[in-house]
């Protein structure tokens, strides 16, 4: 079987289903859509597909998108079948491999104990966060699953009578949730792919320590450099649902989760390890102890034991099975243990900022501490910190937002107590503008007498910009530095407001100088340090292979490791499969382990000048477009915003409090509405003043030499081939003619022109079978396309429209997403 045969057996079923459920004339529907449709792509005119659009009702838009919905549907599991299929069949060196990740490390010089050297000192962590741009109902995902099972035997008959039985039961299931996500329900639906992970971390576990004796011909301990972390529970900033009921639901699953991962572990060491010795069953004993003790929730040093029982092994001679049939149960129990994944806390710095306030008021300390500038604000919060005495009176009931701050907190201590302290990560300070920023969860926690490391996060254009500044003269503070003590010091960058502040090009080139010069900050001061990058799935949000990012972080940046979130689609994208999960974190680990064994090199001036000036004059360019006073207007037009702004995808508002603003919409909606209309405008606007800024002579030269460089272009090249001015067109038909249009239409062919004579190839001429599935896809997307700008015409026409298009409209957006992917 190939891709093409699973999609046409696929769509075979589909179809099957759609003319048993909904009856011939409506598969007559699609198949005619689906024709014109293509006439129309291929130059034809529209006037016929525009007339019987027009025509349908309401019932028969939300089906055909639904249809068209399905194919993606159906099609996405084809594509990462085959992707596992591929994998399955790869012989020899993998590329982006640990093996090829050695031997390059080996071609550089450095020897098998630098090697060891270096994946000690480094680690990748991966956050997980709440599926913003996941909109199926779980009851979904589980159907879908078992038709993913069923792919690998389509063509035997049974299991292609499973697979249209699931089908049919997705076709009259509901797919939009009635309500709103929970906390909880984000949470669960989160840590899902834990079981994939945790049945791939073993084999790459094997992959290293082979990598090792094949590359340098050594037996190695060296451990794979992963942990993981959430924050579905913990992101407390903006999402007034994150309480500390919440927080605690959230560890509670965490412990849940981890002790049937460890249990199944145990109980598979316990069938392997079978050996026995004078008629003593040794290593099962102790296996019996151990799940015993984790199944009763009881404290237990599991790791040290495994260890020692490992060794054991070794000693008695039993080499094979110590390395092969207790190494899964080691490595779950070294990333996983009793805690699953570290929750971190994340909070927006004002609301730090107003609890403190308050706790300093209400202890008598400082009236307005709101009001005292930045100097006194530090004064105030260094002294407090040289006192260990919490200002609350024990036991006496705390505030509401006194409790609201300090409750998380709370929940994160007590769970540390019962698995340990890797159930809590770190404090996120969003929106970190200053040295107070940072210090002022310190204080919070003190009042539990828990010992937290806050992590700022520096988002905006300007906080970019300043962090360095902010960085040195945090570390400069004996009291900050007390509570570091020899702790690794994170640094967390983010790609979303951003990209919204400046636009595409300049928001990366910020993020790039902002990483470069903490570095030096944190290098002078004496610490070590780690980035968080706080990436989303699209293009406009720092998106894009996780390997290419890594390798383009700015050299000599990468000390105690890298820390990425992963959300939206990601997961199910990178974590369904164990061959895929596996591969994905072997290629991020491949990026790491290069990136962070690269020196410290001096970049050409020519190349950083060229960069400062590209990045001035895109961010004008940008700012030009979204200051522009009709610009608001516009948006609200050619995007579906407001019908996003209504869909139950996450518990989570689209904007930040205050009145509606660019500003204050968060950036997954502000990304989503242009992936919707396929203009893709946070992943390229700008570009065009910055290439032209720099010349295309010496842009070829960065692109040949510079990985930054090249990771950015090429990025700008996946987020210009998934945009579409044909569809767009579409959507800019619900505004009649604006002047912004026009400058649209332009900036976006003038900008691939650039791009395509700086890389030397037209658009993903290096990247065949991403271009191909492109091109493969928009036969089947331009429908829903077409369907959606038509329910907007109509919903938009009279008052309550919006109330009665909504179902149909929000099944386009659903439908668009799993097609065009990478929407978040």
């Amino acid at each position: 079987m190939s891709i093409r045969s699973d999609v046409n057996l696929l769509g075979r079923t589909l179809g099957t289903v759609l003319k048993e459920q909904e009856g011939e004339a409506f598969f007559d529907l699609v198949e005619r859509t689906r024709s014109l449709v293509r006439d129309v792509r291929a130059g034809g005119d529209d006037a016929e597909l525009n007339a019987m659009l027009r025509g349908l009702s309401g019932q028969d838009a939300g089906n055909l998108a639904r249809a068209f919905t399905w194919y993606f549907q159906l099609v996405n599991l084809a594509e990462e079948y085959e992707r596992v299929r591929v994998l399955r069949s790869v012989t020899g060196v993998r590329p982006q491999s640990l093996e090829q990740a050695l031997t390059e490390l080996k071609a550089q010089g450095l020897s098998a104990a630098d090697v060891e050297a270096l994946i000690e000192r480094v680690d990748l962590g991966l956050t997980f966060t709440a599926h913003p741009t996941e909109m199926r109902r779980r009851t979904i995902r589980n159907h879908l699953v078992e038709v993913a099972r069923a792919i690998p035997d389509l063509s035997d008959e049974g299991a292609l009578d499973r697979v249209t039985a699931h089908v049919e039961a997705m076709w009259t299931t509901p797919e939009l949730r009635r309500l709103k996500p929970t906390v909880l329900d984000e949470v669960k639906g989160g840590l899902n792919y834990i079981t994939s992970i945790a049945r791939a971390l073993p084999e790459l576990q094997r992959d290293l320590r082979r990598a090792f004796k094949q590359v340098y011909g050594v037996d190695s301990e060296a451990e794979v450099p992963v942990r993981f972390s959430s924050w579905m529970g913990g992101d407390r900033d903006g999402n007034p649902f994150v309480t500390p009921e919440a927080t605690r639901e959230a560890l509670e699953v965490h412990r849940e989760r981890a002790r049937e991962l460890l249990l199944d572990a145990i109980r598979q060491a316990f069938a392997d390890l079978s050996q026995e010795e004078g008629g003593h069953e040794g290593y099962r004993d102790e296996l019996r102890s151990l799940h015993n003790a984790v199944r009763d929730g009881q404290p237990v040093e599991l790791r040290a034991r495994l260890e020692a029982l490992h060794e054991q092994l070794h000693a008695d001679g039993q080499h094979r099975s110590a390395d092969t049939l207790l190494t899964p149960l080691l490595v779950i129990t070294r990333v996983f243990g009793q805690h699953l994944v570290s929750l971190d806390v994340r909070e927006h710095s004002a609301q730090t900022g107003a609890a403190v306030a308050t706790l300093l008021r209400e202890a008598g300390v400082e009236a307005d501490y709101l009001a005292l500038p930045e100097h006194a604000k530090q004064e105030v919060l260094a002294r407090e910190l040289r006192s260990r005495r919490p200002l609350w009176p024990a036991g006496e009931a705390l505030p509401e937002e006194l409790e609201t701050a300090i409750g998380p907190i709370r929940e994160v201590q007590r769970a540390t107590r019962q698995v340990g302290k890797a159930a809590f990560g770190r404090y996120i300070v969003s929106m970190s503008e200053s040295v107070s920023d940072v210090l002022e969860p310190l204080m919070l926690a003190r009042e539990v007498g828990f010992a937290i490391l806050p992590v700022p996060l520096f988002e905006t254009l300007d906080d970019l910009e300043n962090a360095p500044h902010v960085v040195w003269e945090l570390l400069s503070l004996p009291e900050y530095r007390a509570v570091l003590g020899e702790g690794v010091q994170e640094i967390m960058l983010g790609y979303s407001d951003s990209n919204k502040d400046a636009g595409f090009l300049a928001a990366n080139w910020a993020l790039h100088e902002a990483q470069r010069k903490i570095s030096d900050v944190c290098r002078r001061a004496g610490v070590r340090w780690r980035f968080f990058h706080g990436r989303g799935t699209s293009i406009g949000r720092g998106g894009g292979p996780a390997s290419r990012a890594i390798l383009g972080q700015p050299a000599g940046t990468i000390d105690a490791g890298l820390r990425i979130t992963e959300q939206g689609e990601a997961l199910a994208d990178k974590y369904s499969h164990p061959i895929l999960a596996r591969r994905n974190l072997e290629q991020a680990l491949y990026g790491l382990l290069l990136a962070a064994a690269r020196r410290d090199d001096d970049l050409k001036v020519a190349w950083t000048d060229a960069m400062t000036r590209a990045a001035k004059a895109s961010a004008a360019a940008y700012r030009d477009l979204v200051d522009h006073p009709d610009f608001i207007p516009f948006f609200e037009q050619v995007t579906p915003i407001h019908e996003i702004a209504r869909l139950n995808i996450a518990s989570r508002p689209v904007r930040r409090p205050g009145a509606p603003s660019l500003s204050n919409l968060r950036a997954i909606p502000w990304v989503m509405s242009w992936t919707q209309n396929r203009a893709n405008l946070p992943g390229w606007y700008g570009l065009r003043e910055g290439l032209t800024e720099i010349g295309v002579d010496l842009a070829q030269e960065m692109y040949a030499s510079w990985p930054f460089f090249r990771t950015v272009l090429d990025n700008a090249q996946m987020s210009l081939a998934k945009s579409d001015p044909l569809i767009f067109d579409e959507y800019l038909g619900l505004t009649g003619e604006h002047p912004l249009a026009d400058q649209l239409r332009a900036a976006y062919q003038e900008t691939v022109a650039l791009v395509s004579a700086v890389v030397g190839a037209e658009l993903l001429g290096n990247e065949p079978r991403l271009k191909e599935s492109i091109s493969l896809r928009n036969p089947y997307i331009d429908p829903i396309h077409r369907i959606q700008v038509e329910l907007l015409r109509r919903a938009r026409a009279t008052d309550g429209g919006l109330d009665e298009f909504e179902r149909p409209l929000l099944l386009s957006i659903q439908g668009i997403a799993a097609g065009v992917r990478n929407t978040g």
